[in-house]
């Protein structure tokens, strides 16, 4: 790493972390509000908390997945729902690095500060047409669209016949879509991850990125192609799989501040001993701090080995995909476990709306339902790559 890039990892973090307490001022409010507050976006984008992984030529740092964390993560102590929309707004600007140099221009040409929403996954289907595609569908679950201008949509392409040829991700204006007010959710809740939908919407071919190709490559020469920076050069599932992570160890990690506060004073139930000095309090705390540490291990080394890949220029093998997907899922399982630890031990005030520890549960709970994170399935699907079986997804 050169000086400059360590000067400028530095000066992102310290930009970021001196917004937490207001992210925190409003993080009960931005639950109630059900997406980010547009002073939590603006807060963010003077930060430049929002560019870690976005490309130069766009405007961005063009920096590794460790300062992603880095920088993820604090807006997690913060507010777990903004840190959410963060980490995957940072992904989706680091997709479009792949897209031609024309639709990067689209999207940031105006506004380096351009807020990016996606469903990535194909819910959508698309057909050719003489310059480009006609693409319709509907996109539940898309985090942040309340508070961006362009949008990534995952959509088949078929032909004449109603044969799949391709799948891939669409640019397409958000003023083009047609939302939903349906995100009514107990984790996450502050994200605005509602549901979108377009029809028979004209989409220009050098708005689409086919993403077989750009999945199936463990990163190395020859991705990012439109790219200035080596951070591209990464494989893209792990770090589409990453990027839902930081926002978890923020939240986590302020939890294990918050919870000492909530225990002192205390006795336990129908005894007369004290609940701070209880040696099973102890013992209890110690075990929900460890597993804290392990998920930020297990997701910290999965972005090491990222970036110097990456920097290496060289491609990450099949097998360490299929674990960091597993990396992804037990980190922010570990997570959950030890906050979750720290809620039993709150007691019934833990219940409370005004619980931090009541917030913090119920984000870990939700981002642990994503279908990237699912732990299960991440870990048969490495257990079969192990063992040399088909696997049960492409996405490694």
């Amino acid at each position: 790493m050169t000086i400059v890039e360590s000067q400028v990892e530095a000066d992102a973090l310290a930009q970021t972390r001196a917004i937490i307490p207001e992210l925190r001022s409003r993080a009960q409010a931005t639950a109630e509000q059900r997406r980010v507050p547009d002073e939590n976006i603006r807060l963010m984008q003077e930060a430049g908390s929002l560019k870690t992984i976005q490309a130069k030529r766009n405007g961005g740092l063009a920096l590794g997945m460790r300062t992603h964390l880095d920088v993820i993560s604090a807006l997690g102590e913060g507010c777990g729902s903004t840190a959410w929309v963060a980490g995957v707004t940072q992904a989706h600007s680091w997709l479009l690095t792949h897209f031609d140099t024309q639709a990067q221009d689209d999207a940031y040409g105006a506004d380096p500060d351009t807020v990016v929403a996606a469903v990535i996954a194909p819910r959508g289907r698309a057909t050719r047409t003489a310059d480009g595609f006609v693409l319709s569908g509907v996109w539940p679950f898309a985090s942040g669209n309340q508070n961006s201008q362009w949008l990534l949509l995952g959509a088949v392409v078929v032909d004449d016949n109603g044969s799949v040829v391709d799948e891939g991700d669409f640019l397409v204006p958000t003023e083009a879509a047609t939302p939903r007010d349906d995100w009514y959710v107990v984790g996450l809740a502050g994200t605005g991850s509602s549901t979108v939908s377009v029809e028979n919407l004209a989409v220009p071919a050098h708005r689409f990125l086919s993403l077989a190709g750009l999945v199936m490559t463990g990163g190395g020469p020859g991705t990012g192609a439109h790219s200035d920076g080596w951070n591209h050069r990464s494989a893209a599932v792990p770090v589409l799989a990453l990027a839902l992570t930081g926002s978890c160890i923020g939240v986590a990690r302020q939890a294990l501040r918050d919870a000492p506060a909530m225990l002192s004073g205390k006795t336990i139930a129908y005894t007369a001993d004290d609940l701070y000095t209880h040696p099973n309090t102890a013992i209890d705390f110690g075990d929900a701090a460890m597993r804290i540490h392990e998920g930020e291990l297990i997701l910290y080394r999965c972005a090491d080995e990222i970036d110097e890949a990456g920097r290496m220029g060289v491609e990450i093998p099949y097998e360490t995909r299929a674990r960091m997907r597993l990396d992804c899922a037990t980190g922010v399982r570990r997570l959950l476990e030890g906050v979750e630890i720290l809620f039993h031990l709150s007691g019934a005030n833990g219940l409370r709306e005004s619980s931090p520890l009541t917030r913090a549960v119920a984000d870990l709970r939700a981002a642990n339902q994503h279908g990237l994170l699912n732990l299960e399935m991440n870990q048969e699907l490495y257990g079969k790559v192990l063992l040399g079986l088909t696997p049960n997804s492409p996405l490694i």
